[in-house]
């Protein structure tokens, strides 16, 4: 596991999700995969994707792990960086809907 969060991770944590009802964990491990975020209750995995993300290894690696999660019956949500960043509110509200 990563001791700590990303910036993006962290502003969505302490300022959203921390708190949120029902319950969210960070740096849940799935097989030999750490979601970013998961909602037990909703079965719903949240990821904030960063650069890394975007390249082709990245790309492929999201596309192997999604379909993983996805055969454990778990719902995924992603958003990136600049998402969290630029339109905080907006990703908070959507969380709201999926995860409530």
């Amino acid at each position: 596991m990563r001791q700590g969060l990303t910036r993006a991770e962290a502003r969505l944590w302490f300022g959203f999700l921390r708190d949120f009802e029902p319950r969210v964990r960070r740096q849940r491990p799935f097989g030999s995969y750490i979601v970013d975020f998961y909602c037990a209750k909703r079965k719903t995995v949240v990821e904030v994707d960063g650069e890394s993300h975007f390249t082709d290894a990245g790309v492929a690696y999201d596309a192997e792990r999604t379909v993983f999660l996805e055969a454990l019956g778990l719902k995924m949500v992603r958003f990136t960086n600049a998402q969290v960043f630029e339109n905080f509110e907006g990703v908070c509200e959507a969380l709201r809907v999926v995860l409530g």
